[in-house]
């Protein structure tokens, strides 16, 4: 099953003075085919030549194709000269109320300053 829509996003930097790599909280709201809110942390790293790369944990609270629960998504993401990488991904065994079971993986866009997810998922 494919669920898209749009999604805004604020990310809060947190100060952590003795480590190389930033941290941000993650709060997201969806709108379209997923109702609902995400919130997480992100870690990341940029390097001065430009590289960069970020790990995140996000629950997401929502509704579903007339479903409602929450499930967890990894982010890992790497970008280099080379090209990018973003992977998305629900966290097995995650999935509570009526997303028990829920599995799958999610791609995003960024458009004219726009976010815009497609929630591609087994349930």
């Amino acid at each position: 099953m494919t669920a898209t829509g749009s999604f805004t996003v604020k990310l809060d930097p947190q100060q952590d003075k003795k480590t190389p790599a930033g941290r941000m909280l993650i709060n997201k709201v969806y709108s379209g085919d997923i109702q609902g809110t995400g919130v997480g942390q992100m870690i990341s790293k940029r390097t001065e030549n430009g590289n960069a790369v970020y790990y995140a944990i996000e629950e997401v609270q929502a509704s579903l194709a007339g479903k409602k629960g929450s499930f967890t998504l990894l982010h890992s993401g790497v970008m280099s000269a080379q090209g990018q990488q973003l992977s998305i991904t629900v966290m097995p065994g995650s999935g509570e109320g009526e997303f028990a079971g829920i599995s799958g993986e999610c791609i995003i866009e960024q458009k004219d300053g726009e976010h815009f997810y497609q929630f591609n998922y087994q349930l």
